[in-house]
């Protein structure tokens, strides 16, 4: 993949980070994702899951501004993203994904009702859908995160994905 096409390709990821639509992400972005997910699955934000969603939320915030703002404003615009992204990420995107692990790791726990360490695939796709995902992208999204095909979605499962997200070569993929 030459790097037009990866630059295209990142610049389309960052749709799904501006959760509010408003041109950049910024901590407010994560909050409101971390504040869909609880309502989704009725969880309140102070109980355990909660504050570890929001924990994770501002982890994934704090590490993505380390990683692509570059002014230090606070806020990343998709010029950063895309800069940030490509400088840094494309020859490592698990560092990405490490990144995002403890957000990761608290969605999953929040949509696995039964507390048996990983979310059902429907939980997953009802999570992906609050995200932002469209109907049949989160259903195939959900399914492909099921490696095992054992109906239930890991943490590791989930952060391996997420790596390949920025890996897959065509752009709205």
């Amino acid at each position: 993949m030459d790097s037009a096409e990866y630059e295209r390709k990142i610049a389309f990821r960052f749709a799904a980070f501006d959760q509010d639509g408003n041109g950049y992400i910024d901590r407010a972005d994560f909050n409101a994702a971390a504040a869909r997910l609880l309502a989704e699955f009725g969880t309140t934000a102070r109980c355990d899951k909660g504050q570890a969603l929001y924990t994770g939320a501002e982890a994934f915030w704090q590490g993505m501004a380390g990683i692509a703002d570059v002014d230090g404003d606070q806020r990343v615009t998709r010029e950063e993203f895309v800069g940030g992204a490509v400088k840094r990420l494309r020859d490592n995107p698990e560092r990405f994904a490490e990144i995002a692990r403890p957000f990761l790791r608290a969605a999953i726990a929040v949509a696995d009702r039964d507390d048996r360490g990983a979310a059902s695939v429907p939980a997953m796709e009802r999570a992906l859908r609050v995200l932002g995902a469209d109907a049949g992208t989160a259903e195939l999204a959900a399914l492909s995160l099921d490696t095992d095909r054992d109906g239930r979605i890991t943490e590791d499962q989930a952060v391996s994905a997420f790596a390949d997200y920025f890996t897959v070569f065509a752009p709205d993929a």
